[in-house]
């Protein structure tokens, strides 16, 4: 039989295209699709059989899965989803039934047999069989994703009587599964930017995901919103982290997470001198002055011999009383066209904190943080040119 499929295979791929229309394309992809499965299917039944013939033992696998890995170049991890199918095949007729006649494919399968496997070991035979139909009936009407979503209420369709307690083992376990696999990790590339990866539980992705929309939506700059959503949500992460203040977090040995900035006094008032903080990583002067009229920033001012002439103080920072006077007056962001709302805003000193500015209504100016950045570009380029 196989040699047969080889050999009409064979007369598959010297046949013609030509002359076949849309619709006739349709149904050669749809029946090849229905072989593939029925194919799947076949290739289970006899990865069954090889599990009891030890087919393994051929070249010193520790597994079937393995053997087959290694026989057809596969991952580990795909050769053992495929093994793991053909054993649930084997204990699931209605499943394998759909598979081998088209009616399911091997996704579909994967997805309802886990389903199937994940219902509470004390359920009797006959609401399981009923689960086991109700699953395969829905393969015609729904992808592996939805299907996915439906096999998690099985238990409530078949047996409402027990699907309650199910569904909330099932999510518990889930979120049991998430904690454990919770991760952050973030390294430099030595070229000014830092890269991460992380796994977050669904609920904390959706507060993340939620706070970076608030940011980046509230922001209906033409220019910003012509960027790749990817450069968006960065920028807007970024604002994020500019935004939280260290009262609202844990102290450390005593300290705030407040990040420290050293940097000189004649870098501050304008100098080109590199900063740095106080994990080592190096500063631009620029963004050192810019975020020294900002929360969160903490500025160690350094002489010419190296000793501390000021520690950022609490002052240079607007009160909440000075921050709601100030927003009663601006109403909104002072950038030329933009009317961003006093809590989307920083409040800019007009004679910069670092040329003895002082922390008062009347020198404070609502900005939107990224006109923020442009007011202090614009002071940077006086600057330049001063010097």
């Amino acid at each position: 039989m196989v040699e047969a499929m080889d050999a009409a295979l064979d007369d598959g791929y010297a046949a013609s295209l030509i002359g076949l229309d849309a619709e006739g394309t349709a149904q050669v992809l749809r029946a090849l699709g229905a072989l593939a499965s029925r194919l799947e299917d076949l290739t289970g039944s006899v990865l069954r059989h090889a599990e009891e013939v030890h087919v393994e033992d051929l070249n010193g696998a520790t597994s079937v899965a393995v053997w087959w890995s290694n026989e057809m170049l596969v991952t580990r991890p795909a050769a053992h989803r495929q093994v793991r199918l053909a054993e649930a095949l084997g204990r699931y007729d209605r499943v394998r039934e759909a598979l081998c006649s088209g009616v399911a494919n091997p996704e579909q399968a994967s997805v309802v047999v886990l389903a199937l496997d994940d219902l509470p070991e004390d359920v009797d035979a006959a609401v399981q069989a009923k689960a086991e139909i109700h699953l395969v009936a829905l393969c015609d009407h729904f992808d592996a994703k939805g299907l996915r979503h439906l096999g998690r209420h099985i238990l409530t369709v078949v047996a409402p009587e027990l699907g309650e307690a199910h569904e909330a083992k099932l999510l518990e376990d889930e979120e049991r599964r998430a904690r454990e696999k919770t991760r952050l990790t973030m390294s430099r590339d030595g070229q000014g930017l830092v890269h991460g990866r992380f796994s977050l539980p669904e609920l904390h992705g959706a507060m993340l995901e939620k706070a970076i929309q608030a940011i980046g939506w509230a922001d209906q700059d033409p220019e910003k919103r012509a960027k790749p959503n990817p450069v968006q949500a960065g920028e807007a992460l970024c604002e994020l982290l500019e935004r939280l203040h260290d009262k609202d977090l844990p102290s450390v040995g005593g300290v705030g997470a407040t990040v420290v900035v050293t940097i000189t006094l004649e870098t501050l008032q304008g100098g080109l001198a590199e900063a740095a903080l106080d994990n080592g990583d190096r500063l631009s002067a620029t963004t050192a002055r810019r975020v020294a009229c900002e929360a969160g920033i903490l500025p160690v001012v350094l002489g010419g011999k190296g000793e501390v002439l000021d520690i950022g103080r609490r002052r240079r920072f607007h009160t909440r009383a000075q921050r709601i006077a100030i927003a009663q007056r601006d109403k909104h962001c002072q950038w030329t066209g933009c009317d961003a709302p006093p809590s989307r805003c920083h409040v800019h000193h007009l004679i910069p904190w670092a040329r003895g500015g002082g922390t008062s209504v009347e020198q404070g100016r609502l900005y939107f943080p990224r006109h923020h950045h442009k007011v202090h570009e614009l002071m940077e380029q006086s600057i330049r040119q001063q010097t």
